[in-house]
């Protein structure tokens, strides 16, 4: 704009264009920082949920503890109740640890960025500090990003966190790590490790920070935690793998283009002031996520509340049909209870031979034998809360005694559908062998059921059960079925994981005609063509052939935000039939 023969008008356009797009630049960058401190606050609020769900787990442990007598029968309970406060305790000392090392760290750059942090005003929007941090309590210091004046001022947290090589970081960012990791680590290892009912349990943590996608990182914590299974409980297991995963972050990556980048560095490298806060406070956020699954999973090795209940399960159930002279067993027990706390379970009288069983997992199994006709079972089951009490209820159950009859199942849904393994289970109740026929389709066996398909261009078919009887060789027909016959539903288009109708990722690459999950049908379908199209865009369609719409990636690129990205797909599923299905979806 200042070269060659301008005319004094021409240069005096070119500098307004100059300082207009000056201007834009400067509203853009705002927006972006407001972002952030909106961002910021958001994370302080859920970071207050973490850290009160996580105490609310002690506080039922105490109160449990508090509640409980100080006498010879809970003294079982009473040592595991302090023992389980002791375990807290050291997450929750793990935890203040290294919340207060990244407050430290959140301040530190706010004071070299010249900012005011010495003095808390809770509420008071001039002040940055709102509330400032107990060290031995893991809630984090309250700020109030909108009072930062250098926002967008990057220098310092970048230099002070990163130092020069965003590859090896120098700065406080190599401590900020090694924290973390090592909390990650004594979490897990204070989850897994320790003594329980006289047995010890132990687990090792390794460093796993290296890994190609979540999968491979799944798969490599995985096996981790399963190498040492014969050192830990079972019921540690999977909460070992779930804080493991949530604490773990990809150490070398890839930015732009440029391969071993530290994850110290792709995080602070250029990162403005309120964002560099914003990204330690979500820091905060995993290691405040990881304390409370961890104090819950402590919660739940012993018993709050009214009653001493640590396990769930339905409170009576059995066979509701059974063929006459069948042996019964029917399970009875509490909605909740306690291993250490066995319910009593009475059978009212009756029912002759009838005996009761406790097998020292909260229930009582009632067994007898079926009569010749409907039988209405009832008693009463009954156990004891903390004060010694007994809390007794009725409980009843009515099992049906059925005469030998035929019946048809079809899982998937009560009709026939043309070139689909239509899957049917049939059973031949009292009798100990299942014929099943079929008109109008054709049926071959497939496990503990058959496979039917329809032949011809009818619209019924029709299904018979017989039993048989194989040491006499009577053969009994017990029932014909009905059932209409049609083509395959027609399936939907999806682009990556997104339904027609849905947003979807631009950069998906696949195309899938499926059937959504409301409809319970096991059917592939193939993508044999496409065919791409986006309003307003000019030239010829883009087409292809199979799933890969790699060839439509160049039109999809120019869409803008908000705009409809249409295909029409071939699809062939495994009747054979060629169905045109259309998409559109919002990118």
């Amino acid at each position: 704009m200042s070269g060659g023969k301008e005319t004094p008008r021409q240069k005096m356009i070119g500098m307004m264009y100059l300082v207009l797009t000056a201007l834009l630049a400067l509203n853009v960058s705002k927006s972006i920082l407001d972002a952030f401190v909106a961002i910021e606050e958001n994370t302080q609020k859920a970071n207050i949920v973490q850290f009160d769900r996580g105490t609310g787990f002690i506080a039922d442990v105490v109160e449990e503890r508090s509640s409980t007598k100080e006498d010879a029968e809970n003294q079982p309970k009473i040592v595991k109740l302090d023992y389980v406060l002791k375990q807290m305790a050291l997450i929750d000392d793990e935890a203040s640890k290294m919340i207060a090392s990244i407050d430290e760290l959140k301040i530190e750059i706010l004071k070299k960025s010249g900012e005011a942090t010495e003095t808390a005003a809770d509420k008071d929007e001039e002040f940055i500090l709102w509330v400032k941090a107990d060290p031995k309590k893991a809630l984090p210091s309250r700020l109030n990003l909108m009072a930062v004046q250098a926002k967008d001022q990057y220098d310092v947290p970048m230099y002070e966190i990163i130092g020069e090589d965003i590859k090896n970081p120098s700065g406080s960012g190599v401590k900020l790590w090694k924290d973390f990791n090592d909390y990650r680590n004594n979490l897990v290892e204070l989850v897994g490790s320790y003594d329980w009912n006289g047995k010890p349990f132990v687990f090792k943590a390794e460093d796993i920070n290296e890994y190609e996608n979540n999968a491979d990182l799944i798969k490599q914590v995985t096996a981790m935690v399963d190498k040492q299974k014969n050192s830990i409980s079972k019921d540690d297991r999977q909460t070992l793998i779930d804080i493991y995963l949530g604490m773990t972050k990809k150490e070398k990556n890839e930015v732009h283009g440029e391969s071993g980048v530290h994850w110290i560095g792709q995080t602070f490298d250029h990162s403005p002031l309120v964002a560099a806060v914003a990204s330690l406070s979500s820091m905060q956020q995993d290691v405040l996520s990881a304390r409370a699954l961890a104090l819950s999973h402590w919660k739940s090795k012993v018993s709050t509340g009214e009653y001493s209940f640590n396990k769930i399960a339905p409170l009576a159930y059995g066979p509701a049909v059974v063929n006459s002279g069948d042996s019964i067993e029917l399970q009875v027990m509490m909605a909740a209870f306690d291993s250490e706390n066995q319910p009593k379970v009475t059978l009212d009288e009756g029912f002759e031979g009838a005996e009761i069983v406790y097998p020292g997992n909260g229930q009582g199994f009632v067994r007898l034998r079926a009569g010749g006709s409907t039988m209405s079972l009832s008693g009463t089951v009954a156990i004891k809360n903390k004060s010694g009490a007994t809390k007794k209820e009725n409980w009843t159950h009515e099992i049906i005694i059925m005469k030998p009859q035929g019946a048809i199942e079809l899982p998937e849904m009560n009709m026939l559908y043309r070139g689909y393994a239509n899957k049917v289970e049939a059973t031949a109740s009292g009798y100990d062998q299942t014929r099943l026929s079929a008109s109008g389709a054709s049926l071959t066996k497939s496990g503990t059921g058959w496979i039917a398909r329809p032949t011809g261009r009818a619209r019924t078919a029709y299904l018979s059960v017989s039993g048989v009887n194989t040491a006499t060789g009577k053969s009994v027909s017990l029932k014909r079925v009905e059932y209409r016959v049609s083509n395959l539903p027609d399936p939907e288009l999806y682009w990556g994981g997104s339904k027609s109708g849905t947003k979807a990722n631009r950069r998906n690459t696949s195309l899938f005609a499926k059937y959504p999950p409301e409809i319970p049908l096991n059917a592939t379908f193939k993508v044999v063509g496409w065919e791409c199209t986006i309003p307003g865009a000019p030239g010829r369609p883009p087409t292809g052939s199979g799933s890969n719409i790699s060839g439509a990636t160049s039109l999809i690129m120019q869409a803008r935000p908000g705009m409809t990205v249409s295909f029409i797909a071939t699809v062939v599923g495994p009747d054979g039939i060629r169905r045109k299905k259309a998409g559109a979806f919002k990118i």
